[in-house]
């Protein structure tokens, strides 16, 4: 086995054991309180009993047993995950604790392992610009490990974001309702700051239970006083000299990124759309747990 290979399966397994514990220990019940199935099960017969809807009688073993019988339904529980991982260049970014690629992934794994602690099944789509893989749902360990290694693993063939088409890409492949998470830092805006995914968010809400996992690093909102700077997008590849010392600089920066932050929320809050920001450098369990507490 070579070196990349083995340093693979030990990230791989590093990540998995830390992540499982969490699932295990902090997320399993907040997971399942906060999602739900997408309908009702048939679980036992029972007598019935005054106000039952007789709608709900079983007919058959009324006539077997010579007393009205009713079924009782429970809320499926089993469910469809789908994970919607941006793996565009900026993730590659990160000035304190992590890169926002890697919290991505921690944060993936953990979600990936709360489904298969409740027997769902997950899926993944790995998008920059294009589609760079799709996995289809599907139960088990090897399954949720083959997820793993692709968050750590793959390398996308684009550089920018096209988050609309991911979105159109799962409401074209999942067709039955599922629950879905986009994780991504959400830079994908126009030259207003404006988000470019409207029209694909609001379809995929439609039809899927979907909720926005944004990661963002602290830089992003707010650049430090270190003088004249050549910066550089990771995306497009153009670079540019900005002078940090400049109040009105620092200021349009901020103004710009809340700008932004402010677009998005609006955009999630009319499609009623549950979202989450997480910094790279705080501790995204406290993140997730209280986002799983408003659901």
């Amino acid at each position: 086995m070579d070196n990349s290979a083995s340093d693979l399966l030990k990230k791989v397994r590093k990540i998995e054991i830390k992540t499982r514990a969490l699932s295990h220990q902090i997320f399993a019940g907040e997971y399942h309180s906060a999602f739900k199935g997408r309908g009702m099960a048939f679980s036992e017969v029972r007598e019935y009993q005054y106000g039952d809807d007789v709608r709900n009688m079983d007919w058959n073993v009324t006539a077997r047993l010579r007393a009205p019988y009713v079924k009782v339904f429970e809320e499926e529980r089993e469910m469809t995950v789908m994970l919607l991982v941006d793996i565009s260049r900026s993730g590659f970014f990160g000035t304190v604790g992590s890169t926002k690629r890697d919290m991505l992934a921690e944060i993936a794994a953990v979600l990936s392992f709360s489904a298969i602690i409740n027997n769902d099944k997950v899926g993944a789509l790995f998008f920059s610009d294009k589609i760079e893989k799709f996995i289809p749902p599907r139960k088990g360990r090897s399954h949720l490990l083959r997820i793993i290694r692709e968050i750590i693993e793959l390398k996308p063939e684009s550089s920018g974001t096209d988050i609309g088409g991911a979105l159109r890409f799962l409401t074209n492949a999942i067709k039955q309702k599922c629950t879905a998470f986009l994780l991504s830092d959400m830079m994908d805006t126009d030259a207003d700051g404006a988000p470019r995914y409207e029209d694909a968010i609001k379809v995929a809400a439609g039809r899927h239970d979907l909720s926005v996992i944004k990661v963002f690093d602290p830089r992003e909102r707010t650049i430090p006083d270190i003088g004249l700077v050549n910066v550089k997008d990771s995306e497009t590849g153009e670079t540019a000299w900005i002078n940090t010392s400049s109040p009105k600089v620092r200021e349009a920066y901020a103004k710009a990124a809340q700008d932004a932050d402010m677009k998005a929320t609006k955009l999630m809050r009319q499609y009623q759309i549950d979202s989450v920001d997480i910094s790279t450098g705080s501790d995204y369990v406290k993140g997730l747990m209280a986002f799983f507490d408003r659901r």
